[in-house]
């Protein structure tokens, strides 16, 4: 293997997770060739435009693609050729209603790169996948690849949060490696030797482990997000305050107080899909009952939205048919222009079926949004989402919102109602301008 700062690196799939990584190593110093199916998507990043919103991404790719240590193709020849370390990037989305990962990217991925592997060669996936595939994708590339067991496979998995992804990426809290190969740790640790010499926990385990950490780490988040947001319906009915309760049970440093959010639920391409996955391969295991508290955790998060339009409802009399609603948000959190399996969406298309004329905005997310959802009307202000509104929904909290002045809203509305789907604003100050305000979990 090449020194550190000589070693050169494939990204196969220029995704959120991709690109981020691509442009991230870039920055770090490295010569970094970013590979794709996907021909429009290269094009775009090759002229240093990124086909989606995440802060601080783009100014790095034009910086990498500036230095030349950044590049893009659609060639898993050139690939092979260029890199001595090839991680992938692709994604894991889920595959039907049974909840099982959707492989078929991955597996494809080592499909079109094996046979170019001539030479020793290390592959490290960073995917999210069921526990058990990297053990097997790593016989099927030793199979594949001219290079034979000099073409190895590790497993290092990412923990990037959308909307911090380049901070995440550049700044760890841990790195994990799965390998018993001396040469793939090498190659892993001289990708990060920055971050390891600056203290980041760098965890060797096997493959088996390494998968797990990932979809272990997002089921127990999973988890404890639906756990405050079940103690929201107990609230509402036993006439408490969530907030209040979060707040209390955040000063136990066995609890903590992050992930301790009551509100709408989590949402997005990893938190739903990955504990379904888990669970499908849990079954798959034959260890089903070990995981059936996911069921509750998934049902209880679903609730949430379900909820969310009942309160709204219960505001505007009883029915929907003919209301005006504004949706205030569709990514399915803030700093992301990301809609996949969105809350936000999923109510606003949900409300508009039952009637209403739905008007959404979102800062960052509202060309994904008319795709996804044509049914909907958009604005491309908050004022001009809320303009002659029956009732408001806030659903996704980007500062703009929690910050806005109930004064200047109220001004614009037909009627003074809000629905705080993610307990984002100040209800005292919100009543005081005259707001009927409701917020899930509270009085």
């Amino acid at each position: 293997m090449v020194e550190a700062d000589r070693m050169r690196v494939s990204v196969i799939g220029t995704g959120y997770l991709g690109a981020t990584t691509a442009a991230c190593l870039a920055e770090l110093g490295f010569e970094v060739l970013g590979l794709d199916v996907d021909e429009a998507k290269i094009e775009m990043l090759r002229s240093g435009r990124v086909p989606f919103f995440e802060p601080g991404l783009a100014p790095l790719v034009a910086s990498g693609l500036e230095s030349g240590r950044l590049r893009f193709t659609t060639s898993f020849a050139e690939a092979a050729e260029f890199a001595d370390l090839h991680l992938i990037c692709v994604g894991t989305p889920q595959k039907d209603e049974s909840g099982a990962a959707d492989l078929s990217y991955v597996n494809s991925a080592v499909d079109r790169l094996a046979p170019h592997l001539t030479r020793p060669s290390v592959v490290v996936g960073r995917s999210t996948v069921p526990v058990g595939t990297a053990a097997t994708l790593a016989a099927r590339l030793a199979a594949l690849a001219p290079a034979g067991a000099e073409a190895e496979l590790g497993w290092s998995p990412e923990f990037l949060r959308e909307g911090f992804g380049v901070e995440d990426t550049l700044r760890p809290n841990r790195i994990v490696l799965g390998t018993d190969s001396p040469r793939v740790e090498k190659a892993v640790r001289a990708l990060w030797h920055r971050q390891v010499d600056e203290g980041i926990p760098f965890l060797v385990t096997d493959l088996q482990t390494a998968e797990l950490v990932k979809v272990a780490a997002n089921a127990f988040l999973a988890t404890k997000i639906s756990f405050i947001n079940a103690m929201a319906e107990v609230s509402e009915v036993a006439g408490a305050d969530v907030i209040q309760l979060a707040e209390a049970l955040s000063f136990d440093d066995r609890i903590g107080g992050k992930f301790l959010g009551p509100g709408l639920g989590f949402g997005g391409g990893c938190l739903p899909k990955d504990i379904r996955a888990f669970m499908a391969r849990a079954d798959e295991l034959g260890v089903e009952p070990a995981l059936s508290f996911l069921r509750e955790v998934d049902a209880i998060n679903q609730r949430r939205r379900a909820r969310t339009i009942d309160i709204a409802r219960q505001l505007i009399g009883g029915g929907f048919a003919g209301s005006r609603v504004a949706v205030l948000g569709a990514a399915f959190k803030p700093n992301s222009d990301d809609i996949r399996d969105s809350p936000a969406l999923d109510v606003a298309a949900t409300i508009a079926s039952l009637g209403a004329q739905v008007t959404v905005y979102d800062p960052a997310a509202l060309e994904r949004a008319r795709e996804a959802h044509p049914e909907l009307n958009y604005a491309d202000s908050m004022r001009g989402a809320v303009a002659d509104a029956d009732v408001v929904l806030l659903l996704t909290e980007w500062a703009e919102f929690r910050e806005a002045d109930p004064e200047e809203l109220g001004g614009l509305v037909a009627r003074r109602r809000i629905v705080d789907g993610r307990n984002a604003l100040d209800p005292t100050f919100w009543r005081a301008s005259g707001w009927t305000y409701r917020a899930l979990g509270r009085q």
